[in-house]
């Protein structure tokens, strides 16, 4: 894996999730793969959701309300004067993953094609100066600045899909192969997750979904009923973070993206005397 695009210098990387098609988990890939940065690097992770349609990522989180949201920073936004202490105090805290911060998106999804490009560039440009690592899920629409400038801007992008023929087929012709490249977004710089519903993985291969994409495979996400259960009651960030079915959740490809910019893994914390005594009563084996 090579990082895709164009950062600047010192500037945190961008790591562009898009879907090639709307409500299949493009949001949950991209939190995912965001909490694990997280939890195991040592650096501060923003997750951006610039999915300007059909934001929920304050949903998956238990927010019914937040107290701020990306349509709240309009004005900021507006007259270029957003600044990290801002920003920072608009991100929501994630449970049990001290190191990420959430800005949650557009509520007014009437208002979702009159953001303009300056103003998308300006959120992008602070956000690389506020963390170490932005993540950015614009979702699967292409009409709207967020996803036109984010997708320009990444330095790494993402395209998630699932084994559904119309999905990685049709609408990935569409956006990736026909759409992409007419906004100097190049088709070939994808990589691509694969995601799987409780329902199965249908009769296409993850290699062959690729294939037609045009892009080399990042991972895959299994949709289980459990990670759906988590979605319903709020309660995504306390999963990833705390059980360890989450943890192993984009555990493989937050990886990659961590080993492509040279993200530190956090040290493991000291063992505990009696655990010591534990293990080598026990020969060695945890559990």
């Amino acid at each position: 894996m090579s990082a895709s695009g164009p950062s600047a210098e010192g500037a945190a990387p961008l790591i562009a999730f898009v879907g090639t098609t709307p409500n299949i988990g493009t949001t949950t890939a991209a939190f995912a793969a965001a909490c694990r940065l997280a939890a195991e690097r040592e650096c501060s992770v923003g997750f951006l959701c610039l999915n300007l349609k059909s934001a929920k990522t304050h949903r998956f989180l238990g927010v019914d309300e937040p107290s701020t949201t990306l349509d709240e920073l309009r004005p900021e936004l507006a007259t270029r004067s957003l600044n990290a202490e801002k920003l920072l105090r608009s991100t929501h805290r994630c449970r049990g993953v001290p190191g990420l911060r959430v800005l949650f998106g557009n509520l007014l999804r009437d208002q979702a094609e009159f953001y303009a490009m300056e103003e998308m560039e300006h959120l992008l440009a602070v956000a690389a100066r506020t963390f170490d690592v932005v993540v950015a899920d614009v979702g699967a629409y292409w009409d709207n600045a967020a996803t036109i400038c984010v997708l320009r801007r990444a330095s790494t992008r993402i395209v998630a899909t699932t084994g559904a023929l119309s999905h990685f087929q049709e609408d990935g012709q569409r956006w990736l192969k026909q759409l992409a490249p007419l906004y100097g977004i190049p088709a070939d710089s994808f990589q691509g997750i694969v995601i799987q519903s409780p329902r199965g993985k249908g009769g296409y291969q993850v290699k062959d979904i690729c294939n037609e994409l045009g892009v080399p495979l990042l991972g895959e996400l299994a949709l289980t009923e459990e990670l759906l259960a988590q979605l319903d009651s709020g309660t995504l960030d306390e999963w990833l973070a705390g059980s360890e079915r989450g943890k192993r959740t984009m555990q493989a490809p937050a990886k990659a993206i961590a080993d492509v910019y040279g993200l530190r893994g956090r040290p493991k914390p000291a063992m505990q005397p009696w655990y010591k005594k534990l293990l080598a009563h026990r020969g060695g084996v945890s559990s």
